[in-house]
């Protein structure tokens, strides 16, 4: 099992930030803004879900899993909270979130179905946002020149995902999720991801009036499809996921490691899954 510490980070995000607070750049601040608002929503679903998984889990093998599921709580419940308040100052700017009412419209169409689809749900985008996090953690351009205090979430927030990025596949697993459904909901997750992220930044860039300015455009292919961009880098890292042998530990997680070594000043460890 994966030892899970709880950090508190040493962040003020009740102060407001620039707008356009990611070097400045239109199309990166909105893109990164409307990850953010799926976050709240998605890491409650996640929390739930994992919970869930547990209390089904057999007594005999309930114990193996305890520990590692009250730190992936502690830290998914964390970045709950930190988001929350940098959606308040999202909010403040003039910005709607419309990715989390169409993700509580999904959601419901879960309610009473298996367990597991709520677990394959969890594993499939929690192994979208740790792939999303070693491309942070590799890729310095994408927080070229950002807020201090939002860069410095991002990356630790990236650092716990690839921390924490198996504690939903071997629930899944556990509980007898087979493959067909485990990579059948990856796809639809997939989708719905790419769908969601890109409306959502269009419509950020909307509220901004940043949308008709040939550099937001510009900005927006370098950071997708440039020689480092997001879609290139993770091409590779998603379709591991459809690996018949595929298990996230197996698959990076050492910058978010170095990361967290490294900056171990800039939070405190509030509590551990031992």
């Amino acid at each position: 099992m994966t030892d899970l510490p709880v950090r508190r980070l040493l962040v003020d995000l009740q102060s407001p930030f620039d707008r356009h607070w990611n070097g400045g750049d239109a199309f990166r601040s909105a893109f990164f803004n409307a990850l953010s608002m799926s976050f709240p929503f998605g890491e409650q679903f996640f929390i739930d879900s994992v919970r869930a998984g547990l209390a089904a889990l057999p007594a005999e093998q309930r114990h193996g899993f305890e520990a590692e599921v009250r730190g992936f709580i502690g830290q998914e419940a964390t970045h709950r909270r930190l988001h929350g308040l940098y959606n308040d100052q999202l909010e403040r700017q003039g910005l709607k979130n419309h990715w989390e009412p169409r993700s509580r419209r999904r959601m419901r169409a879960l309610d009473g179905k298996d367990l597991r689809l709520h677990l394959a749900v969890t594993a499939a985008a929690e192994h979208f946002t740790a792939i999303l996090a070693e491309y942070l953690l590799a890729n310095d351009a994408a927080l070229a020149g950002a807020d201090e205090r939002l860069a410095l979430l991002w990356r630790w927030h990236s650092s716990e995902e690839s921390e924490h990025r198996s504690t939903a596949f071997d629930l899944y697993r556990a509980l007898g999720g087979n493959e067909k459904w485990r990579l059948r909901i990856f796809r639809v997750v997939s989708f719905n991801f790419v769908c969601d992220a890109l409306r959502q930044t269009l419509n950020n860039l909307w509220h901004d009036g940043s949308w008709k300015r040939p550099a937001t455009w510009v900005s927006g292919w370098r950071l997708l499809f440039g020689r480092a961009g997001l879609v290139r880098e993770m091409a590779g890292p998603w379709r591991q996921y459809l690996r018949a042998d595929f298990h996230p530990l197996a698959h990076g997680g050492q910058a978010g490691s170095a990361w967290l070594r490294d900056n171990a000043g800039r939070f405190s460890v509030v509590g551990s899954a031992r």
